[in-house]
């Protein structure tokens, strides 16, 4: 079964400029994707999809592959991570290259390893799915969720508020690391999780939104003292 990882990175970032290729201790975030999808050995082609010439030969610097620019259409603030993927299978596919399963990895992933890709793949393989996502449970009961209004507190359920959490049934939320699933129902879905789609229940520590630069400087901090690294 062929498969590729696309790791899809455009240049406009609005909150942090130059997010995908900003410095993250010590090298380019985007690296960090790279290495693992690299390290892994399950891709039989890892790809970057970038409108930005500097990301593209960052990315061709750590090893992945960019055989065609993103097009405009598919670069602008209103195009989904679905179109950047139908347009690269499409790209390839006039290459001569078709693939059975895809991954797709986000660039600004950090905590990825080779190996959860390696037991993402192992667990797919021994259950019958079409696709598999990333999730972590909530750190604390969705049920125990406040509203602010008219800058008073209201509980949303407020009867849970006396339940025991160990009671609670858990709920689990996407932690946007990666997406794998058959290619063909992924395109004739037009869904990241097409058909029968299996969780992989990753812990709080390999998880990080970095949508701000506190949320950046958060994640360094988080990772340093998760690799023993120290300044």
């Amino acid at each position: 079964m062929s498969s590729i990882c696309i790791i899809p990175a455009r240049g406009g970032s609005k909150r942090i400029p130059r997010k995908n290729i900003k410095e993250f201790c010590g090298k380019p975030i985007i690296a960090y994707s790279i290495e693992a999808a690299l390290g892994s050995s399950i891709f039989d082609e890892v790809m970057v999809s970038t409108d930005d010439d500097e990301i593209a030969e960052v990315a061709q610097n750590y090893g992945a592959k960019v055989p065609f620019m993103r097009s405009a259409k598919a670069s602008d603030d209103h195009a989904t991570t679905m179109d950047v993927l139908a347009e690269v299978l499409a790209g390839y596919s006039k290459l001569g290259k078709n693939f059975d399963q895809i991954c797709c990895l986000y660039p600004c992933a950090p905590f990825v390893t080779p190996k959860l890709l390696c037991d993402c793949i192992k667990t797919i393989s021994s259950n019958t799915c079409d696709s598999a996502m990333t999730v972590c449970k909530f750190p604390v009961p969705i049920e125990w969720a406040i509203d602010i209004s008219a800058g008073m507190i209201e509980f949303k359920d407020e009867s849970a508020t006396q339940i025991r959490s160990q009671d609670l049934q858990p709920y689990y939320f996407d932690v946007g690391l990666f997406y794998f699933a058959k290619v063909d129902l992924l395109l004739k879905e037009d869904s990241l999780t097409p058909g029968k789609c299996l969780p992989v229940v990753i812990s709080e520590s390999q998880v990080h939104d970095i949508d701000t630069i506190d949320d950046w400087n958060t994640a360094e901090t988080k990772y340093m003292m998760l690799k023993g690294i120290h300044v």
